[in-house]
Formats: structure tokens, C-alpha cells, sequence
């Protein structure tokens, strides 16, 4: 009677699980055909190349939210009639002429890459360079600031440990900024790629050992821009006394220039190699529905094979994929947030209100120093972000079409669809994350500024061309990465210059067209991301003034992380091009100071 039993269930559970299989093969050539074309976009970039992010593959579009935000309402028309395609339709843009303010303009100048001279990077450590030897204590920091502020400061203090002979303590990150982000490093990073390969470098832990929880521990404010003498001899005394050294606070802790070649090399391969993005913010996109796989199917052995193999597929940069669609983008740092606005002072184009609401901001943030802020002086200063509105401007001058797909990279705009609404006219395929991903996908970064930012800035890297607003944290990092990957083209405006011919087209002293264009043009055809040695200090300024007035090595790792393989005509240009721009950036340093 038992075995007829058991003879029963055999028969039962056979038929059972090769309906499970069969629905789990259904589920997998389901992802496969219907969410993933399986080759890249012909526009991603060679693989081969080890410093590039990853390459992504197509994935398709989920139902966006209903929320109504500025962000759903540039969504291109097709989202809503065509759903349920399994593949992003191309936005219809012209490949081959674009008609811009400046007259008729071929679209290869338009997106055509910076002459890069053949530089190539070059961080690999001199033959003296070796392993670090025993350590003589712990370095635990903690970091301020939002995204790029902390990755800046994460590469230096590893640098720091280097020449301390410190064991680094993975960094605490930020959460009590003006973002109130809850991330821990392991959330916005790849902790263990961080510490395997930093391993010949400088020895890292996840934790302080417990032996050394109670320990005496000092709390040292490094002071700013400190040279390689001061952390050897200063802070490396300090090893006599403790074990434990807390660093109070370490953005901009370290200066630009004039480090030994190893450690500047470092501070690279930290930056571009090790603080690498966490999987999850690096697969932004691979959602995988489960609904058609229930626990029970899972417990078939053959279908749980085939659940490692959809889990492990990879689906990588969605967002950057989707923008490639539309063919060439832009991806605009448009830093037109409250945050920004509040800290800097600038009101220009606001309400009354909304100038209020941004002094209130100001004085109730116990650590922004500066509260009373001339907002016209600030920015005729050049020190105020471009608004939505000069942006399009902007754009509209160097001869981008209205047709020209951009990716704005950034947080809320203050005042949302109000201030979005004249650059919204002129360039009506502006894109974000918000409207490029679903709800679903965006759900884990969600309520992150600093992961969100983590989005922003892989598709502002790998972007066709990049434009910033305003040389805050982040573009000066994204244009320093796109530098290290081959001097990508970066347009950084000249925001003293151009608000200058703003004012003269309100006064209607001047009009759009053809002047401005040429004029806009002219202004900005030596700053388009093309290869020059990183800017000194201003002739004449003194102490931590002239170190202050340096540009910072993050924004332009040349000379100390690239290297040129060039003729002597190609070493002849770019003497003559380090010229050009040494004298116009030492004339805006000393504007600024």
C-alpha cells in the first residue's frame, strides 16, 4: 500500500515539475526577448577599455507614476500610447545637420570630441613604490557633505593613510548634512572591492577591532590643504602617544600640488579604480519580476539553476541606454536646487517668496558660515548657477536644436515646472531618471539623495557631452573622471561672461541670434574638456591663499595620472595650449580673489 502510495506522488510530481521548468524557461526568454537586447547599443563605448563604467543594455520602459512633477511632463509622447513595446523607440533626431542660432551646423562639429593628444592614464606606482608595512595605527574619519564632496575626501584621507602608515577604517559617511542621508558606505560603494583593491596600497578594515574600542582615541582637525610634510611629521608623531587617530573632518585636506608622483598616482587609482559604485546602483535597472516564480517552484533543483542564471544576467545602466536611444544627449548638472540657491544667495529670476524662503534656509543652517549674501553682487561675480532659462539660452547659442535629447542630471529644480518652463520650450526631450525609470526601479535610491546622485553622475560621465550649471562639487568630479576616460567633451560655461550678456538681452541692448551665438561661441571654444596641465596657484598670492586659488586635482588629474604618447608637434601644441589656458585661468583666479 506505501509503495502505491509513493508511486502515486512520483506520478503526481512528475508532470509538476516539468510544468515548473517549463514556467520558469518561459520567464527567462521572457526577460530575455521581451526587457533585453541582448547586443549593446552600437553608441556604447568599447568595453575593453578597463577604466570605462560598464556597458548597459537596453531595457524597457515601466508605467510611470502618476505624480504630477516636471520630471512626467516632458515624457516623451510614445511612453503613454506604447507601453507595452518591448523595446525604446528612437526619438526622430537628426544625425546629420542641426539648424542653431549660429546658422546651419554639422552635427559632428557639435558633439565632436576635444583634440585629445594622445593622453593615456598612467597610474601604476614607480618601482620604489611598495607594499605598506606594518601600520602604526587606526585612522577613522568621518565624512561631510553630499556625494562628491565625500568621494573627494575618501581618495585623500586613503592618501593620508599611505603616508602615516595607517590602517584606514572604512569611512563613516555624512548623515547630518542639509540631505539628512541615512546611506552607509557599503550602500553607495563597493566595500569590498574598495578594500581588495586598495590591498597594495594601504591596509583597510570594515571596523575597528574590539580591542581598541575603548582605547584612548584623539580627535584631530587636519588643517586645510596640508602638504606631505605636515601628515608625515605632524600627524605621524601622533602615533607616540596614540593608536587611534580621528580625523574631525577631511574634505580638501590635502593639497593639489607638489606631492610625491606615488602618492598623487594613489589618490587616483582610489578615485577611477577602487570607490567603485555598489551593484546595485551600478545595475540600476535589473528588475527581475518574480511574480511568475513562486517559493514553491524554487524548490525544483533544474529551475533553481535556472533563477541563478536570471539573476546574474546583466542589465547595467539602464538610464544611459535609454538615453542613447535618442542618439547623441547631453547631460546638464543643473544645479538649480533649493540647497544650492540657499547656500550660494542667488535669487535671480525668483519670487519674492521664494528669496525668502531661501534666506530663512540659510539661517537656520548652524554650519553655513555666510548669512547676509548681496544676491546681484554674487552673481555678476559668476558665482551664482545658471537659471533653467539661460541655460536654454545657452544651449540654443552654441547651435544645439530644440530636437537635441538632454539628461538633466540634478535633484528637484526649485520651483518645478514654473522655472523648468522656458528651457522646457526650447528643449522639449529633457530627460531625468525619474522619467526615464520606473517607480518600481527607482524605489531602492529613492529616499538616498546621495544614491540618487550615484545615478546622476555614471550617466553624466558616460554622457556624449556634458554641461554643468555651476562648478560646484560634482562637476568639477564628473569633468575631472571624463578627463581621466579621454578628455570627454565637457562645455564649462563661463558664467561671469555669460551673465553679463544676459543683462544686455534684458536691457534689450542685445538679441538672440546670430552676435550672440558668435559671441557665446568665441567665449567658450578653449573650455570644452581638451588636455591641459591642472592650473597653479595666482602669481603673487601668498601662504594657504596661493594653495586656496589652485584648481583642485580632482577636477584635472594632468600631468600626475595621465601620460602622453605624442610626437614632439603633438608636445608643441599642447605647450602652446598649457599656455593659453594658464594665463585666462590665472586672470578668472584673480577676479575671484
Amino acid at each position: 500500500m506505501i509503495q502505491r502510495r509513493r508511486r502515486r506522488m512520483v506520478a503526481v510530481d512528475k508532470p509538476r515539475k516539468i510544468l515548473v521548468c517549463t514556467a520558469c524557461v518561459i520567464a527567462l526568454v521572457g526577460l530575455l526577448t521581451g526587457y533585453v537586447r541582448v547586443f549593446p547599443s552600437p553608441r556604447a563605448s568599447n568595453s575593453s577599455d578597463p577604466h570605462k563604467l560598464p556597458t548597459q543594455h537596453e531595457f524597457n520602459y515601466q508605467k510611470l507614476s502618476a505624480e504630477k512633477k516636471w520630471t512626467e511632463e516632458v515624457a516623451p509622447p510614445h511612453l503613454s500610447e506604447q507601453q507595452s513595446s518591448p523595446h525604446l523607440p528612437k526619438a526622430p533626431v537628426s544625425l546629420h545637420k542641426f539648424n542653431g542660432a549660429g546658422g546651419n551646423l554639422d552635427s559632428e562639429k557639435l558633439w565632436k570630441l576635444p583634440e585629445a593628444l594622445d593622453f593615456v592614464p598612467c597610474i601604476q606606482p614607480s618601482s620604489n613604490y611598495t607594499t605598506p608595512d606594518k601600520t602604526r595605527g587606526y585612522l577613522l574619519v568621518r565624512t561631510n557633505g553630499g556625494l562628491n564632496q565625500m568621494r573627494t575626501g575618501i581618495c585623500d584621507m586613503v592618501a593620508v593613510a599611505r603616508i602615516i602608515n595607517a590602517t584606514l577604517v572604512v569611512p563613516e559617511l555624512d548623515k547630518r548634512s542639509f540631505w539628512r542621508d541615512t546611506s552607509n558606505f557599503s550602500d553607495i560603494f563597493d566595500e569590498d572591492h574598495f578594500i581588495n583593491a586598495l590591498a597594495n596600497d594601504v591596509k583597510v578594515v570594515k571596523k575597528l577591532p574590539k580591542e581598541l574600542s575603548s582605547a584612548t582615541k584623539i580627535v584631530k582637525h587636519f588643517k586645510s590643504m596640508s602638504s606631505f610634510k605636515y601628515y608625515r611629521d605632524v600627524i605621524g608623531s601622533l602615533w607616540e602617544e596614540y593608536r587611534v587617530i580621528r580625523a574631525a573632518k577631511f574634505d580638501s585636506r590635502l593639497t593639489n600640488n607638489d606631492l610625491p608622483s606615488d602618492i598623487q598616482k594613489l589618490r587616483c587609482r582610489a578615485c577611477y579604480e577602487a570607490l567603485r559604485f555598489a551593484p546595485q546602483i551600478e545595475a540600476m535597472g535589473k528588475v527581475i519580476s518574480l511574480t511568475l516564480i513562486s517559493i514553491h517552484f524554487l524548490a525544483s533543483s533544474a529551475c533553481f539553476s535556472l533563477f541563478i542564471v536570471l539573476i546574474k544576467f546583466p542589465i547595467l545602466q539602464v538610464l544611459v541606454d535609454r538615453m542613447r536611444s535618442y542618439g547623441h544627449f547631453i547631460a546638464l548638472h543643473l544645479r538649480f536646487e533649493k540647497d544650492m540657491l540657499a547656500y550660494s544667495g542667488c535669487t535671480h529670476g525668483l519670487s519674492n517668496a521664494e528669496a525668502k524662503e531661501l534666506e530663512t534656509i540659510r539661517d537656520e543652517t548652524a554650519n553655513w558660515k555666510v548669512k547676509e549674501i548681496d544676491a546681484t553682487e554674487q552673481r555678476y561675480r559668476g558665482q551664482c548657477p545658471l537659471t533653467p532659462k539661460e541655460v536654454g539660452i545657452f544651449l540654443n547659442a552654441l547651435g544645439f536644436p530644440s530636437e537635441t535629447p538632454i539628461y538633466i542630471a540634478a535633484g528637484e529644480i526649485y520651483g518645478g515646472v514654473t522655472h523648468m518652463a522656458d528651457l522646457r520650450s526650447r528643449y522639449p526631450l529633457l530627460m531625468s531618471k525619474e522619467n526615464l525609470a520606473s517607480v518600481a526601479e527607482l524605489e531602492p535610491f529613492t529616499n538616498h539623495s546621495s544614491q540618487m546622485a550615484a545615478l546622476d553622475y555614471i550617466v553624466s560621465v558616460e554622457s556624449d557631452v556634458f554641461i554643468p550649471s555651476y562648478s560646484g562639487n560634482m562637476a568639477r568630479a564628473v569633468e575631472g573622471h571624463r578627463r581621466f576616460l579621454g578628455h570627454r567633451k565637457t562645455i564649462s560655461p563661463d558664467r561671469r561672461g555669460l551673465v553679463h550678456l544676459f543683462g544686455q538681452i534684458e536691457k534689450g541692448l542685445l538679441k538672440e541670434g546670430s552676435k550672440l551665438s558668435n559671441r557665446i561661441i568665441e567665449i567658450h571654444k578653449n573650455l570644452q574638456g581638451s588636455p591641459r596641465r591642472r592650473g597653479g596657484s595666482v602669481p603673487g598670492t601668498k601662504s594657504m591663499e596661493s594653495t586656496h586659488s589652485e584648481e583642485a586635482f580632482y577636477t584635472n588629474p594632468l600631468p600626475d595620472c595621465l601620460c602622453q604618447r605624442a610626437s614632439q608637434n603633438v608636445n608643441t601644441s599642447i605647450r602652446e595650449s598649457n599656455r593659453k589656458v594658464d594665463r585666462s585661468m590665472q586672470k578668472e583666479q584673480l577676479k575671484v580673489l
